[in-house]
């Protein structure tokens, strides 16, 4: 573990100070104009989230996730070194401007040289971001009561480290770069993207390295045609119409027969027309004839999608906080002595939201979890879904006094910054139960021979919900624009605007959300290996849900 959380933090140490400054170092050093330098970096956020998925499907079909991630660590050493490069070398960059305020933009062979140390950084993005999480609850035995519980208390110091790293690089490696110089707040980062790489590599001898057992899409891909095909089938009553060899991988566990989606099942029927190869085991054509276990990791997938769903809103929610909190800041006071001249820096407000993360980590997985399992008998206190349903009451609360500090600081003149220290503690509360929350339950429910494509999910979710945040910005900003000229609610001049009622749009959004989700814990049903069944032990469900499974026997 320490080998796997130190690669972990000098990572995101690395990287993520230098990612959020981007803006800034291509509109001050590069002299990009301020929209073509965000449309690069929101083309390049979109690629590197992308990428995930193309990095997952990767590790999980050919290298495997020791194999990608030892390669995505290089890219990315290799990427922050040229990223350096661009600022210590004059030849690289564009000359500073001139007294007169007349400025150079780069040349072509300056801007490529740009561009090829963002691509060994998307290249690592796609490796690292969906592997090295699963990675780490590798080397835990799911299989055990210990294991398990290694695996739950990893995800929380996971985020943990997490958010250490990100409060570092909001600090002290943005303040090197802008406000020190370009060259050396880019070289800590490659220092320490290079001390990742080290801490890796000490590592490699005392790892678990799970082998990749071939592409599961084409597997869901067989399943999804064979069930088209046989879509006009009828499901009899007998018990022995579904083909169900005996289950031979050692990685992924045979799961146990549901009855949700049972137009599914007919991929499994064996009709006449099915033919099987000499062991008796293996279908002749696979595009026509699936195995249950084929049939119910596609089920998996599909009970999983909606609670996704769900984190994406729940995303979009934070995010818009996240966005205008910036715009707030700056028009409170911000002295932290009102006879001091120094003033907190209007980006660093969200320091406050990690604060209240890292602080309760720590007290959650030490003190609450222990707890709460003396009256539950849970690994974990309470079950996923529930601990996701926390975070996303709190998401509303969060924006509901949002909104009310917004309409008191319309009514005072110079309102004290810290009226919005409240809602970003709670906004970093909400993230510790449903963002980790999240995590840990794409990992759970995913099939083992997907755990990098459970990590590429959760990326795949946060750049959607950035993308969904930037239309419902655009979609507000258009609908409550006035012919006669006077502000819409997301004014320049927040004075001007009512921001205060886009929180109470984006609380009735989170609000929705939440029962939504509560309809889907209702609905959802645990990933149990047949195993389980067997013992006749209870499927893990939300509390909320009254739903008992009692799989038909295959």
């Amino acid at each position: 573990m320490p080998y796997v959380i130190g690669n972990e933090t000098f990572e995101k140490l690395g990287t993520l100070g230098t990612l959020w400054n981007l803006l800034v170092y291509l509109t001050t050093v590069y002299h990009i104009k301020s929209v073509n330098a965000a449309t690069i970096l929101n083309f390049f956020s979109g690629t590197s989230n992308l990428a995930t998925i193309l990095g997952a499907f990767i590790s999980d079909t050919y290298l495997g996730r020791y194999t990608t991630l030892a390669a995505a660590t290089i890219a990315s050493f290799i990427g922050m070194v040229l990223l350096t490069l661009t600022a210590a070398l004059h030849s690289l960059h564009p000359p500073a401007c001139t007294s007169e305020g007349q400025c150079e933009g780069p040349t072509p062979s300056q801007l490529a040289a740009l561009m090829v140390s963002f691509f060994f950084l998307v290249v690592g993005a796609g490796g690292i971001r969906p592997c090295n999480l699963a990675f780490g609850a590798d080397q835990f035995n799911p299989r055990t009561a210990d294991g398990r519980r290694g695996i739950a208390s990893f995800f929380n110091w996971y985020y943990f480290t997490f958010t250490i790293a990100m409060m570092l690089s909001a600090t002290v490696i943005i303040y090197l770069q802008s406000d020190v110089n370009w060259a050396l707040g880019l070289a800590v980062p490659a220092v320490l993207m290079g001390l990742s790489c080290v801490l890796f590599f000490m590592g490699t001898r005392l790892y678990v390295c799970v082998r990749p057992e071939g592409s599961p899409f084409t597997s869901f891909a067989q399943v999804l045609i064979a069930a088209t095909r046989k879509r006009r089938l009828r499901r009899s009553h007998n018990t022995f119409e579904f083909f169900d060899p005996p289950h031979q991988s050692k990685l992924v566990s045979k799961l146990a027969y549901t009855d949700q989606f049972t137009c599914l099942d007919k991929a499994a029927m064996r009709t006449t027309k099915d033919v099987l190869c000499s062991d008796e085991k293996t279908s002749a054509n696979p595009w026509r004839l699936c195995t249950v276990q084929q049939v119910e990791e596609v089920k998996c997938l599909a009970r999983i999608i909606p609670v996704w769903l769900s984190g994406i809103v729940y995303f979009v929610v934070i995010t818009q906080l996240g966005t205008y909190v910036v715009f707030q800041a700056a028009q409170t006071d911000r002295r932290i002595i009102k006879s001091a001249s120094f003033q907190i820096p209007q980006g660093s407000f969200i320091v406050f939201q990690m604060l209240a993360l890292t602080v309760w980590i720590p007290v959650y997985d030490r003190v609450m979890v222990p707890t709460l399992f003396r009256f539950t008998k849970r690994e974990g206190g309470i079950t996923l879904l529930q601990r996701i349903g926390i975070g996303l009451v709190l998401s509303v609360v969060t924006m509901l006094v949002s909104a009310a500090v917004e309409h008191r600081r319309r009514r005072t003149a110079m309102m004290s910054c810290f009226w919005l220290v409240p809602q970003q503690l709670l906004a970093g509360l909400s993230e510790a139960f449903t963002a980790i929350g999240l995590i840990e339950f794409y990992y759970r429910q995913f099939p083992e021979n997907m755990r990098s494509v459970a990590g590429a999910f959760f990326f795949l979710g946060l750049g959607l919900a950035s993308f969904a945040s930037g239309l419902m910005v655009i979609a507000v900003h258009r609908a409550t624009s006035r012919r006669d000229g006077r502000p819409d609610w997301l004014a320049q001049d927040l004075d001007e605007g009512r921001v205060d009622l886009f929180y109470l749009v984006t609380a009735a959004i989170a609000a929705v959300n939440l029962i939504y989700f509560v309809a889907c814990s209702w609905w959802y049903r645990f990933k149990k290996s047949d195993g389980d069944v067997n013992a006749g032990n209870d499927v893990e469900l939300d509390e909320s849900s009254k739903i008992a499974v009692n799989p038909a026997p295959v």
